[in-house]
């Protein structure tokens, strides 16, 4: 896919979610913002990443050699969106919202597309085991506090929310380990 392709995707992706109707639906309820629009909006970015001219790339692997500086940022600029008084914050001022739609695609999103194949496969492991622990420790947390965490929802939809991230960190657990032992390796010349 050239990086043409790739910038349309990303593109695509974000208009789909400006589009009123589906803005209202994601914003609608709390598995709607965590799960739907936040992934989207880092998919987004993700793609933008490849379409990204070489000599820029480049220049920015010297920052990012290897694949570390870019997780760093990704992750840290991920936490802070994740919160519920950002997602609050994010829902009820323009100015922030603004933020969060730039901030998840550019600092998230294109930093991970670069980093992720200059990480060691031991440091993607590591992503992916955080990952699955971070899911399950906040679906806990929202299915065990019995108050709301976002004013702008109800304790019915952030307690579904947390069974929701429970399921969701079981099933990429599953798939992550069945890809490990159903990984695929390269045609080998078989001897007979």
């Amino acid at each position: 896919m050239s990086g043409k392709r790739y910038a349309v995707g990303g593109a695509f992706f974000m208009a789909i979610l400006v589009l009123p109707p589906v803005l209202r639906w994601m914003e609608s309820s709390m598995i709607g913002v965590m799960l739907g629009q936040i992934p989207v909006l880092v998919v987004a970015g993700w793609l933008f990443g490849f379409a990204l001219p070489r000599r820029f790339i480049e220049w920015l692997n010297c920052w990012n050699e290897n694949g570390l500086p870019g997780l760093l940022l990704a992750i840290s600029v991920l936490t802070f969106w994740l919160l519920p008084r950002s997602v609050d914050a994010s829902l009820n001022e323009p100015l922030l919202r603004l933020a969060k739609w730039m901030m998840l695609p550019l600092l998230v999103g294109m930093p991970l597309s670069l980093s992720w194949k200059r990480l060691h496969p031991i440091a993607r492991g590591i992503v992916h085991t955080n990952a699955i622990s971070m899911l399950v420790v906040m679906g806990w947390l929202y299915l065990s506090v019995p108050v709301r965490v976002c004013n702008s929802y109800l304790l019915s939809q952030q307690n579904a929310l947390g069974r929701m991230m429970i399921a969701l960190a079981i099933v990429l657990a599953a798939f992550w380990s069945l890809r490990l032992f159903v990984a695929t390796t390269p045609n080998e010349p078989t001897t007979r």
